[in-house]
C-alpha cells in the first residue's frame, strides 16, 4: 500500500460529495493550514470531469471505480490512507467498499444513518477490521455527530463539575432549519420498504442496543418518544425526532464502546421541542399527525411510487446553496446524575443541518482519520474495528469541529 493519497473521497458527485469536496478544496489547501492530498472517485468519467471543473481543480486526481466492482474498491484502497464514501442508500450500494476496506486495512467514514445496514456490517466485517487495522466510521454527518459528541461533552463537563457521570440524558432539538436531498429521501423510503414487508426487521429496528456489542446483555428499558409528550424537565411540548432511531443507537453503542462510564443503566432519549402552552400542544399533534402520514405513504406501495415521482426531490438533488447557507441547529442536554444534581448543555452549529454541516463533519472525520493518527505512514492510537466518533477521537473531534466547522459546544448551566 503506497498511500499516495490522504483521502479519496467515493461517489464524490453526489449532492453530499460535491459540498465535501468543496469544504476539503477551501480548508485543506495548505495555505496556512492542514494539508491533505486527496482524489474524487466515481463510476462517471464525464461527471467527475464536470465536478473538477466546477471545483476549478484542474490537477485534481481522478479515479474511476463502481460500488459493486471489488477489483476497482481494491484499488482505490491500496492508494489511499483513508475512503470517505458518500453512495447512498448504502443497504444497496455500500456494502463492497466496508468489506474491501476491512480487508485491506484501509480506513472508512460515512454518513449514513441506516442501523440495520450497520448491524449487518459489524456481523460480517468487525473481526476482519480488527485484524487487518482498518477503522470503520459510520454516521459521520448530523446523524450522529451532534448527539454522539453533545453526549460526550455533557458527560465530561458533568464529571468535572458535578463530580459524576449522569445516569440520564435527553436531547432535545430546539430549533433548525435545513432541508433534505433525494438521497436522504431515498435511504428513508429503502428501509421503509424494507422493513414494512419484514417482521424481524422491524424487530431490530425497535432494539435501541441494536448495534451494541451483542454480547452485553443491555436490557434497560429506553424512552421512545412516539407521541404528543410534555416534558416537564424542558416546560415544553415534545414530538418526535426523525433521526432518533440512528442517534440513540449510536449513543448507547459509545457507551458500551468505552465499558460502560456512564453505567450499564444509562439512559438516552431524543425529541423535538414544541413549545409550551395550548400552542405547543397543537403543533406536537400537527406534527406527529404529518409524520405518521408520510410514513404511511412511505408503505403503500402506489402512494410511495407518486410521492418518488411527483412530489420528492430525486437523488442528487437538495436545498439551493441559499438554503444551505441560512440553516442552522440548536440541540439542547439535560443530564441528570443518580443523586439528582442536573446539567444543561448544547450544540450549535451553522449551516444546513444535513447538508453543508454535514460535510463539514465528514470532511474533519475524514482528516482526522488521515491526519490525527498517523506518523511517519504508519498507524498509532486507536487499532482497527468499527468506531463512533466520540470514542476514537473524543476532544480532538470537538476541537476540530470548533475550529474548522461552525459548531460549538457550550455549557449552559450545572
Amino acid at each position: 500500500m503506497n498511500n499516495q493519497f490522504d483521502v479519496i473521497v467515493f461517489g464524490a458527485t453526489s449532492f453530499v460529495g460535491q459540498l465535501l469536496c468543496q469544504y476539503l478544496v477551501d480548508r485543506f489547501n495548505d495555505n496556512g493550514q492542514e494539508r491533505l492530498d486527496w482524489a474524487i472517485a466515481g463510476r462517471s468519467q464525464a461527471k467527475l470531469a464536470e465536478l473538477k471543473q466546477k471545483l476549478q481543480q484542474p490537477e485534481l486526481p481522478v479515479l474511476l471505480a463502481d460500488a459493486a466492482d471489488k477489483t476497482a474498491l481494491k484499488a482505490l484502497c491500496q492508494q489511499t490512507r483513508v475512503i470517505v464514501s458518500t453512495v447512498g442508500p448504502y443497504a444497496l450500494y455500500g456494502e463492497s467498499l466496508v468489506k474491501v476496506c476491512a480487508e485491506s486495512g484501509t480506513d472508512y467514514c460515512d454518513l449514513t444513518g441506516e442501523v440495520q445496514w450497520i448491524r449487518q456490517m459489524l456481523d460480517r466485517y468487525e473481526e476482519t477490521a480488527r485484524n487487518s487495522g482498518a477503522r470503520i466510521v459510520h454516521c459521520s454527518g448530523f446523524d450522529s455527530i451532534p448527539s454522539d459528541m453533545g453526549v460526550y461533552f455533557t458527560q465530561k463537563k458533568a464529571k468535572a463539575v458535578l463530580g459524576s457521570f449522569c445516569s440520564d440524558i435527553s436531547m432535545r432539538v430546539k430549533a433548525a432549519r435545513g432541508g433534505i436531498s433525494g438521497g436522504t429521501l431515498a435511504s428513508m423510503i429503502n428501509i421503509t420498504r424494507e422493513a414494512a414487508k419484514d417482521p424481524a426487521l422491524r424487530r431490530q429496528l425497535a432494539n435501541p442496543y441494536l448495534i451494541c456489542p451483542e454480547t452485553e446483555g443491555l436490557k434497560v428499558k429506553q424512552e421512545n418518544v412516539k407521541t404528543p409528550t410534555y416534558d416537564s424537565g424542558f416546560g415544553a411540548w415534545l414530538a418526535p425526532f426523525i433521526m432518533a432511531g440512528i442517534n440513540t443507537r449510536v449513543v448507547l453503542r459509545s457507551n458500551a464502546l468505552a465499558e460502560h462510564p456512564y453505567g450499564k443503566d444509562f439512559r438516552y432519549n431524543e425529541a423535538m421541542l414544541m413549545g409550551a402552552g395550548f400552542k405547543g400542544r397543537l403543533q406536537s399533534n400537527v406534527l406527529v399527525a404529518g409524520l405518521g402520514l408520510f410514513m404511511l405513504a412511505m408503505v403503500i406501495k402506489p402512494a410511495r411510487w407518486f410521492m418518488a415521482r411527483f412530489v420528492l426531490p430525486k437523488p442528487g438533488e437538495g436545498p439551493s446553496p441559499k438554503a444551505q447557507k441560512t440553516g442552522f441547529y440548536d440541540i439542547r442536554f439535560l443530564g441528570k446524575t443518580a443523586d439528582g444534581q442536573e446539567i444543561r448543555t448544547r450544540v450549535v452549529g451553522q449551516g444546513d443541518p444535513g447538508y453543508s454541516s454535514t460535510a463539514r463533519m465528514l470532511g474533519q472525520v475524514a482528516a482526522g482519520l488521515a491526519l490525527d493518527f498517523h506518523d511517519n505512514q504508519q498507524k498509532s492510537g486507536k487499532a482497527g474495528g468499527f468506531w463512533t466518533t466520540s470514542t476514537l477521537f473524543g476532544d480532538r473531534l470537538i476541537e476540530r469541529l470548533e475550529k474548522d466547522a461552525e459548531i460549538k459546544f457550550e455549557v449552559l448551566f450545572s
